[in-house]
């Protein structure tokens, strides 16, 4: 009988726990012994959360899902089946831990000193994500530029109606343009025809309005459906002309009007795209959105003829926000890939289904690596708590040829700690009747556990080198293939073999760079409503810096377990500027520096940048109502008294994401085509998985790292299959 392949997997975030998922398969009939190795005491990596004190869930960040998660989604809907047909009913149904959310919201700075808001809607969509795919739908970018198209006529509509109930004119025109959109999609002219009418469009005389641009939508929706029997320079041609007309015909109207703003700067955006994409051939090219990548966002937009106030607008300056893009976490170097940027954005708004954003019913840790940690030990796989990797080992050489391939021969660990009497360690607390994972080890479990406790170890820490022991495991007795799937922010620590032997693992390791970021949540005993929140609690971006994200998280709290309930929580994000000194990243107690530095940078915040927010949270003098923070109880923070201000911050939750392995991935411009592959087999037993692979989809987020942990499923055992992995083969 042939003996299991034995499979040792790095680390516990979504990349390396996808790989688990997949490998522990009914389909694979046992094949794969699973070990998982992983430092400290829990799993999830960036998306990594605990429960501290009255249960509160305390995470890493900001966590929401979107609504094109469609490999990310089919795992934990497959995940929460199979708990359930197993018996295990405490963690209920996929549609009860995953919210949808339909508002968005952004801030920008007003011209007048204060703060705008603008929000939106969006209406849910056919189907759930993580459903089957519908028979013959695919992504495409065809598909998307039609529906940016639609959204153009959509905009334009808004405006003309707008102008409508201000002047009560342009009445017929409003029909007119209904009429002539019709009219064009209806007749579907040939390739010959459509080249004459595209011609009569751009040298005719135009009386301009919106019955014409609406006109001119109708033929370039027609012109990129019947591509590439149009050639591209009348394309061009023709969305050069719509542009300048559609942008000179909302400057005549109301540029100056501040009401109408932001569907000016919405419109214009999506012209820059339209023009953008036809421009460099971004439908036909079969490299797609890849073509783009060397770009900025901005810059690429501005190329295509965006505005400077389009450039600056809310919406672009969210969409910075939420992917964390600033270089070296510095506010004034926004940088982002235009491939990836653009591939994102058309999915999020043009891929979704159900709805735009789902919110998890509490901790990313309690609704995603709890459940999936319990269906994998009852598959067999093995978890190795408190082994923290230090290096991986290959045979010593000079620089890898190209084509030339080795292997991994071993792989050291610290052990951290030791359980008493070497019982395995069990990880999960029971909350509200379900499963979490704690915020601190649980130390009766531990040999010396107080000792380690009252010590302050802190086992996550990449400063904190404490343990008991060592472990060497080496390939052929102790494992057959390895896979790696630790953040890049750790590879220069525990691949050095690697990368003084392979030179695209340095260029890798280079180019794909990292930011530090920081979080705040607050708990407070008046809900966003009493504190003057004008509004459904949208998911905010956009705002002050340095936590320019927010969102209204009060339906984490019936989750926790508080004495005193508070009515709200309050989560914020953002990113983390580094040290102008990078000795300064070498002291022990950097990691504290850092998070004091997000305490006063969160007094700073609520001190003064919340108002706009929650008035009602300020007192007459303008001073924020320290008093409005929960402690439960209030002994377990009794520095934190009402009395003593700002301190009172003391008794709430921060952090500063300093680690290597938690600095979140950037996907910078030129950068993309330095990431690996899982599918890489330079080492020919190992594979490599996380948001910072090469992956289909470049960005840092749950969807890039599950996609790439099927990709190393796949290395090793050929399933997934590749047409599988919904959109790895996105244009």
């Amino acid at each position: 009988m042939q003996r299991p392949v034995k499979v040792a997997i790095i680390g516990g975030g979504c990349g390396a726990i996808t790989t688990a998922y997949e490998l522990s398969k009914p389909e694979h009939q046992g094949r794969y012994e699973i070990t998982v190795y992983q430092e400290g005491w829990r799993l999830g990596g960036k998306g990594a959360s605990g429960r501290g004190p009255s249960g509160r869930v305390e995470e890493h960040g900001l966590h929401v899902w979107l609504g094109f998660y469609e490999n990310a989604f089919r795992m934990m809907r497959e995940c929460y089946g199979q708990l359930q047909d197993s018996g295990c009913q405490e963690f209920g149904k996929w549609d009860e831990a995953f919210i949808q959310e339909y508002d968005i919201g952004v801030f920008s700075s007003h011209e007048a000193g204060c703060w705008q808001k603008w929000s939106g809607t969006f209406s849910p969509k056919p189907g759930l994500p993580g459903d089957p795919m519908p028979e013959g739908e695919t992504y495409s970018l065809t598909n998307y530029y039609l529906q940016a198209l639609e959204l153009l006529k959509t905009l334009i509509t808004e405006v003309d109606v707008a102008l409508v109930h201000r002047d009560g004119q342009n009445k017929a025109n409003a029909q007119h343009k209904q009429n002539s959109e019709t009219d064009v999609k209806e007749t579907q002219p040939s390739a010959s025809k459509l080249i004459e009418l595209i011609k009569a469009f751009t040298q005719g005389s135009l009386t301009v309005s919106v019955v014409t641009i609406v006109e001119g939508l109708g033929l370039l929706g027609t012109a990129i459906r019947l591509l590439p029997l149009v050639e591209n320079s009348a394309v061009v041609k023709l969305v050069d002309k719509l542009a300048t007309t559609t942008r000179n015909w909302l400057e005549s109207i109301w540029l100056s009007e501040s009401k109408y703003r932001h569907i000016w700067e919405m419109v214009d955006l999506v012209l820059a795209v339209l023009v953008g994409t036809v421009r460099f051939g971004l439908l036909t090219d079969p490299r797609g959105l890849s073509v783009i990548d060397n770009y900025e966002c901005r810059e690429w937009l501005a190329l295509n003829g965006a505005s400077q106030r389009a450039l600056a607008s809310p919406f672009l300056t969210g969409l910075y926000d939420l992917h964390l893009s600033y270089q070296d976490g510095d506010p004034r170097l926004p940088k982002l890939a235009a491939g990836q940027s653009l591939r994102g954005t058309l999915r999020m708004f043009f891929g979704y289904r159900g709805s735009l954003f789902w919110r998890m019913r509490a901790g990313m840790g309690d609704v995603v690596f709890a459940p999936l940690y319990k269906l994998l030990k009852a598959r067999g796989v093995k978890f190795q708590f408190f082994h923290r990797l230090v290096n991986v080992g290959i045979p010593s050489g000079p620089l890898l040829t190209d084509q030339e391939r080795t292997k991994v021969t071993s792989l050291e660990f610290l052990i951290q700690a030791k359980t008493v009497r070497n019982k395995s360690y069990d990880p999960l607390i029971i909350v509200q009747g379900r499963s979490c994972w704690p915020a601190d080890p649980l130390y009766n479990q531990l040999a010396k556990g107080e000792e380690i406790k009252n010590a302050g170890v802190n086992f996550e820490s990449h400063w904190d080198g404490t343990h008991v022991g060592t472990k060497k495991l080496v390939a052929g007795k102790d494992f057959d293939a390895v896979v790696l799937g630790v953040s890049i922010g750790a590879i220069p620590h525990l691949c050095k073999e690697i990368l003084a032997r392979d030179r695209r693992w340095q260029d890798m390791v280079d180019k794909v760079k990292t930011v530090a970021t920081q979080a705040l949540q607050i708990w407070l005993t008046e809900d966003a409503d009493e504190l003057g929140w004008q509004g459904p609690p949208y998911i905010i971006s956009g705002y002050h810096k340095p936590f320019d994200t927010w969102c209204d998280m009060a339906h984490v709290v019936p989750e926790e377990n508080w004495q005193t309930v508070p009515k709200t929580a309050f989560y914020f994000c953002g990113v983390l500027p580094d040290p102008i000194n990078n000795s300064d990243q070498d002291s022990v107690d950097y990691p504290q520096q850092r998070k004091e530095e997000v305490f006063n940078n969160a007094t700073q915040f609520l001190a003064h940048h919340g108002r706009p927010l929650w008035p009602k949270a300020y007192d007459s003098t303008g001073a924020f109502r320290w008093n409005l923070l929960v402690s439960d109880p209030p002994a377990t923070a009794p520095s934190a008294s009402a009395n003593q201000g700002p301190q009172a911050l003391r008794s709430q939750y921060w952090r500063a994401n300093v680690n290597p392995s938690d600095r979140y991935v950037l996907t910078l411009p030129g950068s993309n085509s330095y990431r690996l592959s899982p599918l890489d087999m330079t080492y020919i037993n190992m594979t490599i998985t996380g948001d910072w692979t090469d992956a289909g989809f470049n960005a840092g987020c749950t969807e890039a790292a599950v996609m790439s942990g099927m990709l190393a499923a796949h290395a090793i055992s050929g399933l997934p299959e590749l047409e599988s992995i919904v959109a790895y083969d996105h244009p």
